[in-house]
């Protein structure tokens, strides 16, 4: 008897999963009124904690590498200009083109190592006042933090929490940004995509999964920024809709790169596996391009 409970809850769950999953494809997106964020887009890297090979940190460099030409390559590409298909009242897309206005380093631990979103927002403003960032209207600012930095408020190393982002308040003006956990506090949980012992495209597991993270928060930050922009009836902005949504290899939608990764997208020179973003047009679909 026990077992058969067991087997029927198992099935409940199952069956749950599944409607979850056939509301994101099947729901349309909904316009809530508010602002988009539209024009050029600038990004700004934040790396909070400790990004040195002296605190268990061995590859930095290449993951802090991997995420500049991601976001260098990433301004104006087929993948970015999904986000266009979204409108704003006044009929202006949401932004596509994106340029990488540089970073800074921040291994102070002011803010604690469980960071809340008015953690976050403190980060950027210690950097704005210290004017070491601009404070800048067109801005993305990306805190990036160390594996010994935790995010509970973000549901950071929650399973399928999408990434986090959101817009706060720095001198009396909005800042949006988006806050990335190290894949290396929770692996398998932020980068479910990869195998951990398994190759990567750019063969650092960090770097790759965060790049993915990113492309995915970029997403639904530049079409809801304040929570009033686009998502569907159950909340599901257009990044969420397509969250672990690679693309099919027997289409040609995947491939596999010189090391043996799975990869979807070329930026660059460089391969990366990243999730679709949900086309918003009379096919409303996920895909890579519009």
């Amino acid at each position: 008897m026990k077992r058969f409970l067991a087997l029927v809850a198992l099935c409940a769950l199952m069956a749950t999963a599944v409607a979850a999953q056939n509301s994101k494809l099947t729901s349309k997106m909904v316009y809530h009124n508010g602002p988009l964020k539209t024009g050029n887009q600038n990004l700004y890297v934040i790396w909070y904690g400790c990004w040195t090979g002296n605190c268990g940190n061995p590859d930095y460099a290449p993951t802090m590498e991997l995420m500049f030409d991601f976001m260098i390559g990433l301004g104006n590409s087929p993948y970015a200009q999904i986000n266009s298909t979204y409108t704003d009242a006044l009929g202006r897309p949401a932004a596509s083109y994106f340029i990488f206005g540089g970073y800074v380093f921040d291994s102070s631990y002011s803010h604690g190592v469980d960071l809340t979103p008015s953690d976050i927002t403190g980060i950027i403003s210690d950097q704005i006042n210290n004017f070491l960032l601009p404070q800048d209207p067109n801005g993305i600012y990306v805190i990036v933090s160390s594996a010994d930095i935790a995010s509970t408020a973000t549901g950071f190393c929650t399973p399928s929490t999408p990434p986090y982002h959101a817009t706060g308040i720095v001198n009396g003006s909005p800042v949006s940004y988006i806050f990335l956990g190290h894949p290396n506090r929770c692996p398998g949980v932020a980068g479910p995509q990869f195998p951990i012992s398994g190759p990567t495209p750019n063969n650092t597991y960090a770097g790759d999964v965060l790049v993915s993270n990113l492309a995915h928060a970029i997403n639904g930050l530049v079409t809801n920024p304040l929570g009033t922009g686009w998502f569907d009836r159950y909340g599901f902005e257009n990044a969420d809709k397509c969250q672990d949504a690679f693309g099919r290899p027997s289409f040609g939608e995947t491939y596999l790169t010189a090391n043996g990764a799975r990869a979807n997208i070329r930026l660059r020179g460089l391969d990366f596996l990243i999730s679709q973003n949900w086309v918003n047009d009379r096919k409303p679909r996920c895909a890579m391009s519009r």
